[in-house]
């Protein structure tokens, strides 16, 4: 424990001292200055660095690019490949586990060793794997890289330590399981077919043994080709040469006859007697013309034949549609006797599996289940139902039904919002499902005692919102939310709404949840918000709606004087029922064209409407257009519910409401925000820039070169015409150069026509812009980056580089590249001086220097690093504070930070983190009782409530994407300072409780996940996680309590990580175990007869045809064998939790154990070789003893 003491005597002041008129330059070190009252902060701090370490939990979701699929029939446990080199492991709810291959190659085929607890994975990269499943993270334990030849299929048959393995030039390997090393025996493809064939078979589609005989192997070429080859003599028993490629094949139980299925979308039956012509060909989706010609039919892909004890077979297929219907989905096709069932699926079909309830191939199979695996999920249909309905999936395999724009994080919540919300989400679930269990209902997992109720909140591309319960590194949705309820539907082509979003309008940006009160804020990207209450009945209601004029610039050039007399913005502390009458027509839009133009984006529904239990609608807020220009995004937002207030901003201002009594209490623009304080010496615009602005923007805009440059400049230090104007470098005393300020007031400057328009809803799911992580890259692309990060449009100057709109078609195909934003640079941010608020905080706090008590109030933080204090004064009786209004002052202590503001947190003077007080829950549709009268019921956590050390005060933290404050408070002393960060910038901070105290926890764009300890900000951790950060993971990025965070790791999976020491250490023991010890069916028994007919099967010995004294070794130079980290490292990772010191201890003994063998065998090893070299020199000396020495 280390124990913390600064006095503050000549500390640095970040923000002005006694007058507002010298603000500082907010260097690291600082000026020392006199503080106002010395003493002393006596804070203990307990977090050290090795209270954190990072590792991924869990992934949820569906594998995103799906390539191969694999099912053990004993353990009940499925495998899914995915283009990336993923491996999910699924079993009953809560198995749920993610391997990855380090090469990252796509996976081509799963194999398990059933009820072996191990899985062969073949890659792209013609690499075999064999992972160990018997420990809770699955490791690979030996790896095999073909050199020489293209890996196409692989079959490992039941109980066998022989892989069988086709490559594409048409060869058949063997290689041994347990050793991973190849076998001398190899059957080529020009043993397999008949010398005279002129033409090579091609690749091997399909490899198989016999039921009937298992040293019979069947090798199927993609030529049509059929071989079966019997491995003992080393023949081939017969050949068919079809005219129709082949696709797969499926035995009969038996071994008398097999299927195959081809490119033309037929289905052939062959019989082993006679094996010249197929004694069936059917065409199931092929009907005859008029002419007398089979319509021709897309290819089956797969077929299984899958036998019944008491029916028909089932004969499965996927494909072999006819060409002529365009437009039919992809299907899979259940032939069951003469009943043909066809099933349409939303996606196309990757791979189809029967369950089967026997492992052996030469038993009656009896299927049951067929899972579907498509391209964006995973179906399983029962097959013991005349009508085939599909299994209730208890996985969250829909978090994509609508590509994720936005989430959020929540831990420990309070234990009741969890069970209410599942109640009635339960009301509202689909039904039609089958009535039988889950199948696939591998592996353990038990309820850990490290959990506490979670909450994950998703927002959707459609406007819907997800509530899941992510307690126990599970996760299973709550309760759906559509906010396009709100609105009423958009019609085609008709107003602005058509103009600004066509497919997306109500999309959501962000969410803000309050779990103590349940009110829930949705800002969505049509510029709207959306305040929800929470309640337990249904209730008739109308939705209250408000529109806000927030736009900051004129069409034309205000003089000081028309400035002072434009109610652009009202005063501080006034308040608006009528918002519509405190902002007059602009000039620009008094036509009559012009005043259709004050209209919102959607129009709300303006009838009585039923609303079911949930949460309902209360009100929606609406930015305006203005002159013909769509309203900008809206960048922050905070609620409180104590206070009944609502606060949002975006590039041109801030609003806030009176959500309580549906009005607005302010509107203005963020440079009125500093009021006749504002501490800044506005620096004029060069000739240059100002000509610029009022000449059509066609001097720099237009000229690539210039761009270019400036796209070059580092990102700390952009300098136009001698001017210093990034947003995030500090300025020297004279300050920051903004809009030229005359005596009278702020001048507006003319907007050129490159306004861009409103874009398409950003899907967080396909975002994937890289960031800049050194000064090298260009500091455009960050600004870029932020644009979309946040939503906001902030160019102005941009017309020949508007970014593109994103969409989920078309950014999905090309997720794993990278490629540079074309917006503008970053000069022209600078040129346009648009100050966007970007976040937003209520809570009790000191708005001046010489306030003697806490006051309600809203702090602000703008892109330009500056920090505002907005001091309220909100009535405490219930009845006044529906009547009376809401006062706000004008702005307090102006702190100033380098780069964007991203985070402000409060905590006591002894290091407590200080929550916003809230308001408890009531039903607001609950029936009245007249003896006991519902009362608001406030909690609040008022910073002297706890100061009985310490005196009044609290701290502030302030973070920003390069540097993080702690400020004391109310005399806005800078206590602490720490740069995060150089050369990237921080993409999400937050304040969090980790092991019972708390750290500042930030997220940077060039991958490193950092804490810094509070108050005095030392770096606790900084890892390097993602060394690649793209879009999708800087919009989803997000921290919560108890050292966890999560992300979109891809447009379909939710990763949650922990950089907690405490969490990892307890995390073996909160996964699921794959493996558990199952004995495996007895065969059935064959009887007497068919054992005599059947030839002999089970006399059959592979290591004796196979291994290295009978095939001798394989060419070295064929494959290469990799040893893999699964053995003792997995036993090490497994080695922690309750156990962990024992087996700790074990891992020893059996490390000790492994170096006394490995000593043993070189031991041994050298008597061997002490042996030959005795054994060679006694023959050389027996071979020399009579020669003379003239023969030497």
């Amino acid at each position: 424990m280390k124990k913390f003491r600064k006095v503050l005597d000549g500390l640095t002041t970040s923000s002005p001292g006694g007058t507002m008129g010298s603000p500082s330059c907010g260097s690291a070190a600082g000026t020392p200055t006199a503080a106002p009252t010395p003493r002393e902060i006596d804070v203990q701090e307990t977090l050290v660095s090795e209270n954190f370490q990072l590792c991924k939990t869990v992934r949820h979701g569906f594998p995103y690019q799906p390539t191969a699929l694999a099912f053990d029939p004993v353990q009940k446990i499925l495998a899914i490949g995915s283009r990336s080199g993923g491996v999910r492991i699924l079993g009953r709810p809560g198995v749920d586990c993610f391997c990855q291959h380090e090469s990252g190659a796509a996976v081509l085929q799963l194999q398990f060793l059933i009820n072996e607890g191990a899985l062969v994975t073949a890659c792209a990269d013609d690499t075999l794997h064999l992972w160990n499943l018997r420990q809770r993270r699955p490791a690979v334990l030996h790896s095999l890289k073909f050199n020489r030849e293209r890996i196409t299929f692989c079959h490992l048959p039941f109980q066998s330590k022989w892989l069988y393995v086709g490559t594409e030039r048409g060869n058949t390997h063997i290689v041994n399981i347990e050793s991973f090393i190849l076998s001398g025996y190899v059957i080529m493809w020009n043993k397999a077919i008949e010398l005279s064939t002129k033409t090579h078979p091609g690749p091997v589609v399909h490899l198989s043994d016999s039921p009937k005989d298992e040293g019979k192997l069947l090798i199927g070429f993609e030529s049509g080709t059929v071989v079966q080859w019997d491995l003992r003599v080393k023949k081939a028993d017969f050949r068919i040469y079809y005219d129709e490629a082949i696709h797969s094949v499926g035995w009969h139980h038996e071994g008398k006859q097999f299927m195959c299925s081809h490119s033309d979308g037929s289905l052939t039956m062959w019989n082993l007697r006679n094996t010249t012509k197929p004694f069936q060909v059917t065409f199931p989706h092929g009907k005859i013309q008029k002419d007398g010609r089979k319509e021709s039919c897309k290819p089956i892909l797969k077929v299984e034949y899958k036998t019944c004890r008491n029916s028909e077979p089932f004969i499965i297929f996927s494909g072999g549609l006819s060409y002529d219907k365009a437009g039919r989905r992809p299907t899979l096709t259940i032939m069951h006797g003469k009943a043909i069932t066809v099933l349409e699926m939303d996606y196309p079909i990757v791979e189809f599996m029967a369950l089967c309830e026997t492992p052996y191939n030469n038993e009656v199979q009896e299927p049951y289940a067929v899972v579907v695996l498509l391209e964006k999920d995973l179906i399983v249909v029962d097959l013991t139902q005349s009508n085939f309905p599909v299994f209730e999936n208890p996985y969250p395999m829909d978090i994509h039904e609508s590509p994720v724009t936005c989430t959020a994080y929540f831990a420990e919540c309070p234990p009741d919002i969890i069970p209410i919300l599942y109640s009635i989400g339960a009301k509202h679930k689909k039904t039609g499902y089958s009535q039988k269990e889950w199948p696939i209902a591998g592996g353990t997992w038990t309820l850990g005692s490290h959990t506490y109720p979670e909450i994950i909140i998703t927002g959707h591309a459609d406007g819907s919102i997800k509530f899941w319960d992510a307690s126990a590194i599970t996760l299973q949705m709550l309760y759906k939310l559509k906010t396009s309820k709100a609105f009423e539907k958009p019609k085609q082509g008709e107003g602005r709404a058509a103009e600004l979003v066509e497919e997306d309008p109500f999309a959501v940006q962000m969410v803000s949840w309050c779990p103590q009160s349940r009110i829930f804020c949705v800002v969505g990207i049509s510029a709207h918000i959306i305040l929800y209450r929470f309640s337990k009945y249904d209730a008739n209601t109308q939705i209250v709606s408000l529109e806000v004029r927030l736009q900051c610039e004129s069409e034309d050039v205000i003089s000081p004087s028309e400035n002072e007399n434009n109610p652009c913005f009202t005063e501080s502390g006034s308040h608006s029922p009528q918002p519509h009458q405190q902002h007059p027509p602009s000039p620009g839009s008094r036509t009559p064209e012009g005043n259709k133009d004050s209209i919102p984006c959607l129009k709300v529904k303006d009838r009585m409407v039923r609303v079911p239990p949930g949460y309902q609608a209360e009100l929606v807020i609406q930015l305006l257009w203005v002159d013909g220009e769509p309203p900008q995004q809206i960048t922050s937002l905070d609620v409180n519910s104590a206070y009944g207030l609502l606060a949002f901003g975006n590039c041109n201002g801030l609003a806030v409401v009176d959500y309580m009594q549906k009005t607005i209490l302010l509107c203005v623009s963020t440079l009125d925000l500093y009021g006749a304080a504002d501490p800044y010496q506005r620096l004029t615009r060069s000739p240059r820039r100002n000509r610029q602005s009022t000449s059509g923007l066609t001097e720099l805009s237009d000229n690539q070169q210039s761009i270019d440059m400036e796209r070059s400049k580092s990102p700390t230090s952009d300098h136009v015409n001698g001017h210093c104007t990034s947003p995030t470098s500090q300025p020297c005393s004279a300050g920051k150069p903004r809009v030229p300020m005359g005596p009278e007031g702020p001048r507006l400057t003319r907007r050129g026509p490159g306004r861009p328009p409103f874009r398409k809803a950003q899907s967080a799911a396909c975002m994937e812009i890289s960031l800049p992580v050194s000064h090298t890259e260009g500091y455009a692309s960050r600004r870029a980056m932020l644009q979309q990060l946040h939503g906001v449009t902030m160019y102005s100057h941009d017309e020949h580089h508007t970014s593109a709109p994103y969409c989920w078609s078309e950014r999905e195909s090309r997720e794993n590249s990278f490629s540079r934003s074309r917006s503008s640079s970053v000069s022209s941010i600078d040129r346009d001086t648009k100050e966007a608020i970007t976040t937003l905080q209520f809570g009790e706090s000191y708005g001046r220097k010489n306030d003697a008590v806490p006051t309600p109030c809203l702090w602000v933080g703008t892109s330009l690093g500056v920090v505002l204090l907005i001091p309220m004064s909100i009535p405490t009786d219930q009845e006044e504070r529906m009547e009376e209004p809401v006062t706000i002052g004008p702005s307090g202590a102006v702190l100033m930070l380098k780069g964007s503001i991203l985070r402000f947190s409060f905590l006591d003077c002894m290091g407590a983190l200080l929550q916003s007080p809230y308001e408890v829950w009531r039903d607001p549709n609950a029936p009245e009782d007249p003896d006991r009268p519902r009362k608001r019921k406030l909690v609040h956590f008022s910073p002297s409530s706890s100061q009985d050390t310490c005196g009044d005060g609290h701290l502030a933290v302030v973070c920003s994407e390069r540097q993080a404050k702690v400020f004391l408070m109310p005399s806005q002393s800078c206590l602490f300072v720490h740069n995060i960060t150089e050369s990237s910038f921080v993409l999400r901070a937050d304040v969090v409780s980790v092991s019972n105290s708390v750290c500042l926890a930030c997220f940077c764009a060039n991958g490193h996940v950092m804490t810094l300890s509070l108050p005095s900000l030392r770096p606790l951790m900084d890892i390097n996680y993602l060394p690649l950060t793209d879009m999708r993971i800087a919009r989803t990025f997000c921290f919560t309590n108890g050292g966890q965070a999560l992300y979109l790791s891809s447009p379909t999976e939710i990763q949650r990580i922990t950089y907690s020491q405490e969490m990892c250490d307890n995390l073996q023991e909160m996964l699921g175990e794959l493996f558990t010890p199952i004995e495996t069916p007895e065969a059935q028994n064959r009887g007497f007869l068919k054992g005599f007919f059947g030839g002999n099967a089970n006399t059959f010995d592979r290591e004796e045809l196979f291994g290295e004294a009978a095939a001798g070794k394989a060419s070295r130079s064929l494959a290469q064998h990799i040893p893999g980290q699964g053995g003792m490292e997995g036993m090490k990772v497994a080695a922690s939790g309750v156990v962990g010191d024992l087996a700790r201890a074990r891992i020893a003994l059996d490390e000790r154990g492994q170096r006394l063998g490995e000593l043993e065998e070189r031991t041994a090893l050298m008597m061997t070789s002490a042996e030959t070299f005795s054994k060679h020199a006694h023959e050389l000396m027996l071979k020399c003893k009579d020669k003379k020495w003239y023969q030497f």
